[in-house]
């Protein structure tokens, strides 16, 4: 069993989880590292999930309960880093499931080499078929001695396999209050933004490739719903704004740590993104009016500014040539279409 020096808090965001959320709970409760807090935050559930939230309350004493009105992740995982007392903190999804030995691992590699943050591998798997790979292939990365955040980033990055998860590590808290790093409420994928900025500012950073969480992708994840029309635009203009977040973060950090260029070109690949959606969004008038934002909120410009290497220069001239070209073609049936109006 662990040692009960060092305490871990574990914070889940519960919303609506269902008969999940007690798989994920007893995953936890297995944990082979006995120093733990596991904070829920029930973010206005309607289902079941919140009784079994209570159940484990009356059972375990070191689990405990937080409610607040509907408000998303970040402001529940904010809301847990509050409550938090551990030396440590680590987030679960509450339809995920955790290994047995998970934070057992990552603490004994923190306290043995005194880490700002220790991350692992995860197993992805598909719900509904029981298909499971690896997040990290270990030939893109294998395990590391203990590197900068910044080196640690730069090398995850430089992967391109590497994702920006708060759940494949642990952090220390006090790192997080200095620094007030938060989550930023109502951004959908806050992860990489939060993650980036912990990297940053972490002096020491390790990483395993044993996979120690498990990560169900099912049709209802956030990443995963097939958007289009309005709901498309309005997910689109979060990854916008990721760009913007990242490159001010860039600028702010530029004066203290080694900004290397895996961090700017971050920047052309999230842009990149909105790029592929604009392509695949069937709607007319709502792919004009993505395009009309790429350019008007920077988008466009950071995407071009930040590219780092040939790939990305590659990739970011094609689809500035489509773009222009897109943007060319609904303007001029715009005009087809005045001059057609103003003869009637």
């Amino acid at each position: 069993m662990g040692s009960s020096k060092s305490t871990l808090s574990i914070i889940i965001p519960l919303y609506n989880a269902g008969n999940c959320f007690r798989a994920c709970m007893e995953s936890l409760i297995a944990q082979t590292w006995s120093a733990l807090e596991i904070i829920i935050v029930n973010d206005g559930s309607t289902d079941n999930s919140v009784d079994i939230a209570r159940q484990y309350v009356e059972k375990y004493p070191h689990v405990q309960l937080l409610h607040q009105n509907n408000a998303g992740a970040s402001v529940a995982r904010n809301r847990g880093l509050a409550a938090a007392t551990g030396e440590y903190v680590a987030f679960v999804d509450a339809d995920d499931l955790v290994y047995p030995k998970m934070y057992e691992t990552l603490m004994t590699m923190a306290l043995q080499d005194d880490l700002d943050i220790a991350q692992c591998n995860a197993d992805w798997c598909i719900r509904e078929t029981g298909h499971t790979w690896l997040s990290i292939p270990t030939d893109r990365i294998q395990s590391t001695g203990v590197l900068t955040g910044p080196d640690w980033l730069r090398m995850a990055l430089a992967s391109r396999r590497w994702t920006h998860v708060v759940w494949m590590g642990v952090y220390r808290r006090d790192i997080i209050e200095k620094n007030k790093i938060a989550f930023i409420p109502g951004l959908h994928h806050q992860d990489i933004v939060w993650t980036t900025e912990f990297m940053f500012n972490a002096k020491r950073a390790r990483y395993t490739e044993q996979p120690l969480y498990k990560y169900f992708v099912h049709d209802l994840s956030v990443s995963r719903l097939k958007r289009q029309g309005q709901n498309n635009l309005h997910y689109q203009r979060h990854y916008i704004k990721i760009t913007r977040l990242l490159e001010k973060l860039n600028r702010e950090y530029a004066d203290r740590i080694p900004i290397y260029p895996e961090f700017q070109q971050q920047i052309t690949w999230e842009a990149l993104r909105v790029c592929h959606a604009v392509r695949k969004e069937p709607d007319m008038l709502t792919r004009q009016q993505m395009i009309s934002e790429i350019f008007t909120s920077g988008m466009y410009k950071r995407m071009m500014t930040n590219v780092r290497s040939a790939k990305a220069a590659y990739q970011a001239l094609l689809w500035s040539a489509r773009l222009y070209r897109w943007r060319d073609k609904t303007m001029s049936h715009r005009r087809i279409s005045h001059k057609a109006i103003n003869r009637r």
